[in-house]
């Protein structure tokens, strides 16, 4: 009986080696696991410079007044306790998506193995789920995350248009500039135009004007040529001998 009752206790003490090792190598393994945060890069910059990307442990928003809720949900109460975590920098941000100035992230307590998921504009928490279990979680993050996106659609295709329509405006002050200087090269062209219209009909107006008077100077001319002639042979005739 001694032996038996010896070999049952060895058994025992074995079989609790055995679980503190795997509940050692468990706990372990969930320290080594580093959490998880999507990237503010993969919803993209177009309503903001990197430096509005920021976690929610870094960016200040436990600072930000909170707008009151009817707290039916006891989100409200959540919301000031997560503030309180993220300034005691009790929290670990595992999560966080961004679309426009919305956003959506899920931080974990884990003194108490507890997990918050946050939906916030900008820097102001809308709601916040508190749960234990971490496929809730997930679930609910992955929900905001969707919302996230569907309540920015407006805002980025609002930003979409300015900058569209910024974009046309710079065109057409280009093209207006553009035709302004054509506009200016036509009117000089259709001045120098004019001006050369103008010397041409004077050149015409002095060619005709030349022309005559040459026309004049040669008939003068061959008048001229015939008196000198006549009176020519007249002054010969009068000294021919009798």
């Amino acid at each position: 009986m001694k032996s038996n009752n010896k070999w049952q206790r060895g058994v025992v003490l074995w079989a609790g080696a055995v679980v503190c090792t795997a509940a050692c190598a468990a706990t372990t393994a969930l320290a080594a696991t580093p959490a998880r945060q999507d990237s503010p890069s993969a919803s993209g910059n177009a309503l903001g410079d990197a430096s509005a990307r920021r976690g929610l442990l870094t960016n200040g928003a436990a600072d930000e007044p909170q707008a009151p809720g009817n707290g039916s949900d006891g989100s409200n109460g959540s919301i000031t306790e997560l503030q309180q975590m993220i300034r005691d920098g009790k929290v670990i941000e595992m999560r966080t998506t961004y679309n426009g100035s919305y956003g959506a992230s899920m931080l974990f307590y884990p003194d108490q193995m507890t997990y918050y998921v946050a939906l916030f504009q900008q820097k102001k928490f809308w709601r916040v789920i508190k749960t234990q279990t971490d496929t809730r979680a997930e679930a609910v993050y992955a929900d905001f995350a969707k919302s996230t996106a569907q309540l920015a659609d407006s805002e980025i295709r609002r930003e979409k248009l300015q900058a569209e329509n910024a974009f046309a405006d710079r065109l057409i002050a280009l093209q207006q500039n553009r035709a302004s200087r054509l506009q200016a090269d036509v009117d000089v062209a259709r001045a120098q135009q004019t001006q050369v219209v103008d010397r041409q009909a004077q050149q015409q107006a002095a060619i005709i004007t030349l022309r005559a008077q040459q026309d004049a100077a040669q008939a003068e001319l061959r008048a001229l040529q015939t008196k000198v002639q006549d009176l020519q042979r007249q002054a010969d005739g009068d000294l021919m001998p009798q």
